[in-house]
């Protein structure tokens, strides 16, 4: 477990992860949210110290997301694209891709992008994004269980890298452009928010 996921599991156990707890919740709803961490397994992708942070949660990186306050369901109609800090300065692709699409059981589609942005300069404040760069919330289908977003960072080589309509295939992307392994990676899980 990193300091950032022992440092949310302290917060939510003082009841201060994700905002104080809500006045008009009555009994029978918990007051405290716990940031689960990731099993080994999971875990294994989380490494290079790149942060993913979402309104009211934190670091959301090697976690899952809690069902608590809606947390799930903000994540997935709410909240706009993350803030992501990696503390290196260098030029970098940043990708964002659920491998267990449409569900971990089968997963068809996998690696579906959900965010690519590139040019990204650490001492920088707006990276270029990619055509098309939209970002697309985490919203699993209903009863398709877990599914994981996975947030890879690429250090981009001095060539500019590009997307052309149509299929996506992440391995073709990362092998046109030699990418490489990520220099950082790390990943969520959520889960449909009426599961």
């Amino acid at each position: 477990m990193g300091l950032a996921q022992v440092v949310l599991l302290l917060l939510s156990l003082l009841g201060t992860a994700g905002g104080a707890a809500d006045a008009h919740w009555g009994a029978g709803h918990p007051r405290v949210c716990f940031f689960e961490p990731l099993g080994s397994q999971d875990a294994e992708l989380c490494r290079g110290e790149l942060e993913v942070v979402y309104p009211e949660l934190g670091d959301v990186g090697c976690t899952y997301i809690p069902a608590c306050r809606r947390y799930r369901w903000r994540l997935g109609r709410e909240w706009s694209s993350p803030c992501v800090r990696y503390a290196r300065d260098k030029k970098y692709v940043l990708v964002m891709v659920d491998p267990d699409a449409p569900s971990r059981a089968d997963p068809s589609q996998r690696f579906w992008r959900h965010w690519l942005v590139s040019d990204i300069r650490v001492s920088r404040a707006q990276p270029r994004p990619l055509v098309p760069a939209e970002y697309a919330r985490p919203a699993p289908p209903a009863r398709s269980g877990y599914h994981r977003y996975q947030l890879r960072l690429y250090e981009q080589k001095d060539h500019a890298a590009s997307l052309r309509a149509g299929a996506w295939s992440m391995e073709r992307f990362v092998e046109r452009f030699r990418l490489g392994s990520p220099v950082a990676s790390t990943q969520f899980l959520t889960k449909h928010d009426g599961d």
